[in-house]
């Protein structure tokens, strides 16, 4: 174990695990420091880190990559408030012997709520509609039947079969697409297992919760949202770079989708110029699937209890 360990916090913001009584759990092993907003540039990130054994990243999802990591020779841990740990450089941290520690599954309820969220208001137009009735119009502008409709699920880890589980349990057929399928885990997860694209041609919302890798890298572009239905829905709320955005925008203006409700963004914060925020038939929140109090809480427990256990000796949820 180390002797009196300093943990720091170094970004908090929105506030999240600041005052939180998970992260009073850690004061007596050693000293604590939280930083309530994002730092402005490398230079003050690596101060702010400077000295620290474990780091605990919040929401802020502050990026660790190579030159970060190698500037800070006290560091033994990063824990996350996340399942995704795309911020982090693995290999790197690896190397230098480095613990990264996750919180797999911990929100899946709290984030498919949210995604179901988004196929809704997406599907019902609920944002677009707002926007005309605040600006005096009263339209008639069809929305979209969900109930009997089929969902494309791309990816089945935890959120996306617990996904998979409310769209069963509201009458909608469910395909899916993972790397490693088998016949036992559809009967399991009350799905279809197809190829990629059977599944765009098919499904009536496609739902993305694959991790941001190589791999998964814009793997739905201009092919792909080609070869979905005139009218179709597309939820993102995994990784914004799993979508080529150009290819989304052009996609949606073209009308050849009838809208996306997106959570992650290739680009975040999202710039004010971006050109999502030209589309209108779109449902955006910022980053926040897991973002309720019960979520909140959920991932500041999550990410003590595994700083706790790797000073006992005994790390978990090691990210491999």
């Amino acid at each position: 174990m180390i002797d009196k360990p300093k943990f720091v916090v170094p970004g908090d913001e929105p506030a999240q695990i600041q005052g939180s009584v998970h992260l009073k759990r850690l004061e007596s092993y050693g000293s604590i420091d939280v930083f309530t907003d994002r730092p402005k540039s490398m230079d003050e990130q690596l101060a702010r880190a400077e000295g620290a054994q474990v780091i605990i990243n919040t929401r802020g999802a502050i990026k660790w990559y190579e030159d970060a990591l190698r500037a800070l020779p006290e560091l033994k841990m990063i824990a996350t408030c996340s399942i995704g740990v795309d911020m982090i450089d693995i290999p790197v941290a690896h190397e230098l012997g480095i613990v990264v520690s996750n919180q797999p599954g911990r929100t899946a309820p709290v984030v498919a709520e949210h995604i179901i969220g988004l196929m809704f208001a997406t599907a019902k137009r609920t944002a677009y509609q707002t926007a005309e009735l605040k600006a005096g119009r009263w339209g008639t502008m069809p929305n979209v039947h969900i109930q009997g409709k089929t969902l494309g699920v791309i990816g089945t880890g935890n959120v996306g079969r617990e996904v998979a589980r409310i769209a069963n349990s509201i009458g909608m057929r469910c395909l899916a697409w993972t790397y490693n399928p088998s016949p036992q885990r559809a009967a399991e997860l009350g799905v279809e297992f197809v190829e990629l694209d059977q599944l765009l041609r098919e499904s009536d919302v496609v739902s993305l919760h694959v991790r941001l890798s190589d791999e998964s890298r814009e793997m739905i572009g201009a092919r792909e949202l080609a070869l979905m239905k005139p009218g179709a829905i597309l939820i993102n709320a995994g990784r914004g770079e799993l979508v080529a955005t150009d290819a989304l925008v052009d996609s949606l203006n073209s009308g050849h989708l009838a809208g996306a409700g997106l959570d992650v963004f290739d680009n975040e914060p999202l710039p004010h110029d971006h050109p999502i925020l030209t589309c209108e038939q779109v449902v955006l929140t910022p980053h926040i699937a897991d973002q309720t109090p019960e979520g909140i809480e959920l991932l500041n427990e999550g990410a003590v209890s595994n700083v706790i256990a790797f000073l006992d000796g005994r790390p978990q949820n090691v990210v491999l």
